[in-house]
């Protein structure tokens, strides 16, 4: 058969040489189509967001601006925080460059896994949602982009010394570039172990193959055994601000600024030349604040910094910056200051709080005073109330893997605590439509109609009730109050202390805003409505369960628990088990009677006071107890809690710097 085809060619051939008859055409070949452009609208913004996720890609659609369902180049963001292409690598005169065509080709698939551990990470990753915190930095002065070059350089460095110490420093290196569902993980994590409520406790879940959350790297690891090996960490060795090793004559304490000397010096020099970049004299206090804490890097005197801290905000400086060590409580011994970054813009909405609660600062620490009763007694109180800022970049511990802090009142120890220190409230935080369309459809599965009606998604809302949580950090007894010479750390032990510090805090919060209520400086319909939304964080805090995997308690968790719990067992939290949820599908809801919450929360708020003014660890005890531990209706009732608020992935923060 092949030779017969042959012949006819071969024939043609030999004729053509000869030069007889005419010359025999070439063949046209075929008329390929022109290949389409690439289109850019075959996936949701949201899924982008998530696949982009899940291939560990620092890419995100910004938002659908021309509400064409189709990404342009100008709602492309890139992120910071890891490695991935350069925005410039894929984008080229207003248009996409094949490689980005090459990428969104790749997102277009679900991603799909029949293997254990992946598809473990694939589900820790879902319960988050990528949420982006953006920072326009076009048309910004030198200046200011000098500012944010080095103090976000900083910042990865702080990344590195916070992973230092949860003892996971390298751990990125070894997970190979093509498993991006496990770079991934460990990048949200900041640890190999998954932590989203559905996967933290599943064996097969985790970055690498094999590897459980490792000792922390405070302490040495051969003592970190056991329940109670962190009542070894008494004395020296329980300062916030050293590392725990093995020296010649046991253990000993370490200055971070010995333990990890090359790192901070390395922070400590951009932190230098940020302060060498600032020449306008408006920016002196800010600028005194960076060569401050550059000597706190290199020399461990961290109080010396929280004095330019607070006087940078005092001074009126347009930018916040918090960088060092502070707060305690991702270590299982609540004990070591933990290294992070709170790098943001001053918000002028602060003005009107402010004008509204620095009358009424003294009235409200003798009114928390009386009700905490003896031995406790009203001090004059000199904090200054929140500054409202806009976050450019949380890094170290302050990046959560979800959500984020919306409110903080620093530093926890020494003379600038003591005098009131410094509190901000995060007001770039949830303010997106996707995290309010969320939340509504969350509390829509829990709440009946009628208390539904009363949820309002406005960040306004949720702003005064974390106004007042960091405000009450300043009021009644502290971090710093001592019952009988002893500080709440050596009465209740640090993972409980930090706890009730949070649950007074919180506790304070609803019972304050009643309190302005009726003095006349909010409305009782502003009251109400902070109410219905305080039981919707709480909710959200309940869902993610009352322990770590390693039986460490979360904090706000608990206290969320405690103090929900006792507005059920006091009928002003009622279920009702046959009437359908205000999303129409659900079963069984929740109902706030307000006309009954102020006399409970006075009655809670009084309880919380006297534990932390007492030092009562029993009655303490007897809280969690009753509220955390306990196996009755209301453990029923966080069960369902649970269940309907995680159908919904929570906010994963990830953060941008635009300059085009």
């Amino acid at each position: 058969m092949k030779h017969a085809l042959l012949a006819p060619v071969l024939l043609t051939a030999a004729l053509a040489g000869c030069g007889g008859g005419k010359k025999a055409k070439a063949p046209t070949p075929p008329v390929e189509p022109p290949k389409a452009a690439p289109t850019y609208d075959r996936v949701s913004r949201a899924d982008f967001n998530q696949r982009a996720a899940e291939h560990a890609l620092p890419l995100f659609w910004r938002s659908d601006a021309d509400g064409d369902n189709t990404l342009d180049p100008d709602e492309l963001v890139t992120l910071w925080g890891w490695d991935g292409p350069a925005r410039d690598a894929l984008i080229k005169g207003g248009g996409f460059t094949p490689a980005f065509a090459a990428i969104y080709e790749s997102l277009t698939k679900a991603t799909a896994t029949s293997d254990a551990r992946q598809a473990a990470l694939l589900a820790e990753l879902g319960q988050g949602a990528p949420t982006l915190v953006e920072t326009d930095l076009r048309g910004a002065s030198a200046q200011d982009l000098a500012i944010v070059e080095h103090v976000t350089k900083a910042a990865a460095l702080i990344e590195q010394v916070h992973a230092m110490q949860n003892g996971v420093d390298g751990m990125l290196a070894k997970i190979p570039a093509a498993d991006t569902l496990s770079r991934m993980v460990f990048i949200r994590n900041q640890t190999p172990v998954c932590l989203a409520p559905k996967t933290e406790t599943d064996p097969a879940c985790a970055a690498i193959a094999g590897v459980g959350k490792p000792p922390v790297g405070l302490y040495p690891a051969e003592v970190q055994t056991g329940d109670t090996w962190c009542e070894q960490m008494k004395g020296p060795l329980a300062d916030h601000f050293s590392v725990v090793v093995q020296g010649d004559k046991g253990l000993e304490a370490r200055p971070y600024n010995v333990a990890y000397k090359d790192q901070l010096e390395a922070i400590a020099g951009e932190l230098d030349a940020a302060a060498a970049a600032i020449t306008s004299d408006d920016e002196a206090a800010f600028k005194a604040y960076l060569t401050a804490a550059a000597k706190a890097f290199r020399d461990n005197d961290w109080e010396s910094a929280d004095v330019a801290w607070a006087a940078m905000g005092d001074a009126g400086s347009k930018w916040y910056l918090r960088i060092g060590p502070d707060e305690v409580y991702y270590e299982p011994c609540a004990l070591k200051a933990g290294f992070h970054v709170s790098f943001a813009r001053i918000n002028p909405g602060s003005v009107e709080w402010r004008d509204r609660l620095a009358p009424l600062k003294d009235k409200m620490e003798q009114a928390l005073a009386k009700l905490a009763g003896k031995p406790y007694k009203a001090r004059k109180v000199g904090f200054r109330l929140p500054d409202f800022i806009d976050i450019v970049v949380n890094a170290g511990d302050s990046r959560s893997n979800l959500r984020a802090t919306i409110g903080q009142s620093l530093p926890n120890w020494g003379k600038v605590s003591e005098a009131g220190g410094r509190t901000v409230v995060m007001t770039n935080l949830y303010t997106d439509p996707d995290s309010a369309k969320t939340l509504l459809g969350q509390t829509a599965s829990l709440f009946c109609a009628a208390t539904q009606e009363k949820m309002s998604a406005d960040p306004a809302v949720a702003l005064m009730t974390t106004v007042l949580h960091e405000a009450a950090h300043n009021l009644g007894p502290s971090h710093d109050y001592k019952v009988k010479g002893k500080t709440d750390d050596a009465i209740f032990g640090g993972p409980m202390a930090a706890m009730m510090e949070e649950l007074k805090a919180q506790t304070s919060a609803l019972y304050l805003a009643e309190w302005l209520a009726k003095s006349g400086t909010i409305s009782a319909e502003a009251a109400g409505a902070s109410h219905v939304r305080d039981v919707a964080w709480s909710f959200g805090h309940i869902s993610q369960g009352m322990y770590t995997s390693g039986g460490s308690p979360k904090t706000y968790s608990q206290l969320a628990a405690i103090e929900m719990g006792t507005l059920f067992a006091n009928g002003v939290l009622t279920w009702d088990p046959e009437a359908k949820a205000a999303n129409g599908t659900d079963t069984g809801c929740f109902e706030v009677d307000l006309a009954a919450w102020p006399a409970v929360i006075d009655k809670l708020e009084a309880r919380v006071l006297a534990a932390k003014a007492k030092g009562d660890v029993k009655d303490m005890n007897a809280m969690r107890a009753a509220f955390v531990d306990g196996k009755d209706a209301w453990a029923d009732l966080k069960a369902t809690i649970t269940e309907r608020w995680l159908r919904a992935p929570v906010a994963s923060f990830v953060y941008s710097l635009r300059r085009e």
